[in-house]
């Protein structure tokens, strides 16, 4: 799995102290080399025992925080430095022979669980076999070290205990990992929606200003109280962009098929469009009453930004809504370009409706085309 682009860091205090316990509680097992040290009746023997256990200890508990710390942040632990520490505390465990004797057999138990915690599978499984045959290979080779049956027992537990441990560790690291991935791609997701709303929203409205503006400036030094009127108007429109706006944010806003058609009117009178609009509407689903709005909506926004027509006509049927006008035609044929027309896809999906941008019939002009799949009498859909 490829790690994030950030450091995971651990759940929560609770999992951070079991981290330490659970490196910690196999300590227990250096109680018979520690007894076997403090009885030692030479004191460098005594000194050299204890401190060397002491050493181990703590080598032993950094190291597996370590190693589970880059496991829960889904990074790999490198296997140079896995050995590395491995023969370090190999090497305190020898260490302290003079002060502990034959017991230093017990610290391959924590050598053997690092190995199988730090290190490849494979590098392990030999780490283990040879923790495991030590103590009864060496009791023949060494007089007065005695075999313990119950050391290779300790051994071959403790590795696969730490094997479940390693293994739970690293499923935690990816989980942790996995969460962190759906929050960024809920914010990426969610700044999406944002930015596809805002354009849908603020494009018709600064384009219906821009025009209605142009118109005032034209009317100004001829008809003043036309231009008076279109003055309002923009002002109006300013208005309810701020209060859409607002109501995106808010996430409380709505686009209703009746209001995005008044709309309409008003911005391809003021864009000199002639318009051919229903005269009422068909009732609708709520969702579909939206997405027909919002279809309306950029239909007659590319009308008056781009298309140059001098007419305009949409029509309404309960399961489609049509935009067509007399202009330069769609720039993309396909339909594929354009914040807007992505935006309406992405609406127009949820309801598995389809989009179509084309020339009509006749060869003139753009057209925009929205349908919803029609109810069957039993429940089900058809185009």
């Amino acid at each position: 799995m490829t790690p994030p682009a950030g450091p995971v860091r651990p759940a929560n205090r609770h999992w951070r102290f079991t981290g330490w316990l659970l490196a910690a509680v196999w300590l227990f097992f250096l109680n018979i080399p520690f007894t076997t040290a403090l009885h030692q009746p030479q004191m460098w023997r005594l000194l050299v025992g204890i401190g060397s256990l002491v050493a181990f200890a703590v080598a032993y508990v950094l190291i597996f925080q370590w190693a589970r710390a880059r496991r829960q942040r889904n990074l790999p632990v490198p296997p140079g430095r896995a050995r590395l520490l491995i023969a370090v505390l190999l090497a305190l465990g020898l260490a302290g022979i003079p002060g502990t004797g034959g017991d230093w057999l017990t610290t391959l138990v924590f050598v053997a669980a690092a190995a199988v915690f730090l290190l490849p599978s494979a590098e392990a499984l030999v780490v283990v076999v040879l923790a495991a045959a030590t103590p009864p290979v060496t009791a023949r080779l060494v007089p007065g070290w005695e075999h313990e049956s119950t050391l290779v027992f300790a051994v071959l537990l403790a590795s696969f205990a730490m094997f479940g441990v390693s293994r739970l560790a690293q499923r935690n690291g990816e989980l942790q990992a996995a969460q962190q991935e759906i929050r960024r791609l809920a914010v990426a997701e969610e700044r999406v929606r944002a930015a596809r709303d805002l354009h849908d929203i603020l494009g018709h409205s600064l384009t219906v200003v821009a025009v209605k503006a142009e118109l005032a400036g034209r009317l100004l030094p001829l008809d003043p109280a036309r231009a008076a009127t279109e003055i309002a108007d923009i002002e109006r429109l300013a208005r309810e962009a701020l209060a859409d706006v607002r109501g995106t944010v808010g996430a409380y806003r709505g686009v209703d098929l009746a209001s995005e058609l008044a709309g309409a009117r008003s911005a391809l009178a003021a864009a000199g469009v002639v318009a051919e609009l229903p005269e009422s509407v068909p009732p609708l689903p709520v969702d579909r009453d939206e997405l027909f709005g919002w279809a309306v909506r950029e239909g007659v926004t590319n009308v008056v930004r781009h298309s140059g027509a001098r007419r305009c006509v949409i029509r309404v049927e309960p399961s489609a809504v049509e935009v067509r006008d007399d202009g330069r035609g769609p720039a993309d044929p396909r339909g594929t370009a354009g914040h807007g027309l992505a935006g309406l896809r992405e609406r127009a999906g949820r309801l598995d409706a389809t989009v179509t941008v084309a020339r009509p019939d006749d060869g003139r002009g753009f057209l925009l085309r929205v349908t919803v799949p029609a109810a069957d009498p039993d429940g089900g859909t058809h185009p």
